[in-house]
């Protein structure tokens, strides 16, 4: 279990990465938030998640599970959506500014090669 959601985590952390640095603004927001997933996942997995055990110490439990991975993977998600809100508004008006939605500075989408009738370069 511990390798599948190791695999999950960084599978994550990889699709992240390279959404972020796509040049376009929409492709980099979803990259932030399959790295905010990834760190969900991850803060989850350092907790050491517990089943059937009671969160608050009892008189007679033997171990109890630990509440702060999951009052910080909480507290991760309203700020992860507050920051995503943020990055869309701050494209949305980038875009209605500049009527792009590139990050690297303006460049050009490259332009396909030309090809002859027979559908080779030339």
């Amino acid at each position: 279990m511990e390798l599948l959601v190791a695999a999950g985590i960084g599978l994550l952390t990889a699709v992240g990465l390279y959404l972020v640095l796509r040049p376009h603004s929409f492709t980099m927001i979803v990259g932030t938030v399959f790295l905010s997933y990834a760190v969900n996942l991850f803060l989850f997995a350092m907790g050491r998640l517990t089943l059937d055990r009671p969160p608050l110490v009892d008189a007679g439990a033997t171990s109890y599970a630990d509440p702060l991975p999951q009052a910080l993977v909480l507290t991760a998600i309203v700020i992860s959506f507050g920051m995503t809100a943020l990055a869309v508004v701050l494209a949305l008006r980038g875009f209605l500014e500049t009527g792009s939605d590139r990050v690297d500075g303006g460049r050009p989408d490259p332009e396909p090669a030309p090809t002859d009738r027979a559908g080779e370069a030339p």
